[in-house]
C-alpha cells in the first residue's frame, strides 16, 4: 500500500465529487428559475388569454363549457413547461466527473484490499515477519549447544573464558 496513491486517489475522489456537485447544484437552480418563470408566466400571460378565450367561448358555447376547455389548457400547458424544466442534465462534464470518481473508488478499493491482505497477513503468520530477525541468533545458539555437547564433560567450555 502506498500512502501518496491513496492521497492521490482521495484528493481526485473529493475534486470529482465536488465537480459533481457543483453540476447538480447549478443545474437545479436553472430548474428551479425555470420553474418559478414558468409559473410567473403561467399567471400573468394565461389569466389575459383565459380572458380573452373566455369571452371567444361564451360567444360559441356556455360558460360551464369554456372554463372546463381552458383549465384543460391550463394543465396541458403547466406540464409541458415541468416536462421541461425537470429534464436531466446532459453534460459531458458530468459524464467525465463521473468517470474520474468511479476510477478513484477503485483505485482506493485495490490499494485497501492491499492493506487488507498485508495485515491480516501479519495476524495470520505472526512469525513471519519475526523471523527472519530471529534465524541467525537461534543457529548460534544452536551451534553453541552443539560444541558444548560434543565437548568432553569435565573439560571447560570453549566460550568460557
Amino acid at each position: 500500500m502506498n500512502p501518496d496513491n491513496v492521497t492521490r486517489n482521495l484528493r481526485a475522489l473529493w475534486r470529482a465529487d465536488r465537480i459533481i456537485a457543483d453540476i447538480r447544484l447549478r443545474h437545479m437552480l436553472v430548474g428551479l428559475g425555470l420553474k418559478a418563470f414558468a409559473a410567473l408566466f403561467a399567471a400573468f400571460g394565461m389569466l389575459m388569454l383565459e380572458l380573452a378565450a373566455y369571452f371567444a367561448l361564451v360567444q360559441i358555447w356556455s360558460a360551464i363549457v369554456s372554463a372546463a376547455v381552458l383549465g384543460l389548457f391550463n394543465f396541458v400547458v403547466a406540464a409541458i413547461i415541468l416536462l421541461v424544466a425537470t429534464r436531466p442534465p446532459r453534460s459531458s462534464d458530468l459524464e467525465l466527473a463521473n468517470e474520474v470518481h468511479s476510477s478513484a473508488i477503485d483505485a482506493l478499493q485495490v490499494e485497501v484490499q492491499a492493506l487488507h491482505g498485508e495485515i491480516r497477513g501479519a495476524f495470520h503468520h505472526p512469525l513471519d515477519g519475526i523471523l527472519p530477525s530471529l534465524i541467525l541468533p537461534l543457529i548460534r545458539i544452536a551451534l553453541r549447544g552443539l560444541k558444548s555437547t560434543k565437548a568432553a564433560p569435565g573439560a571447560p567450555h570453549p566460550d568460557a573464558g
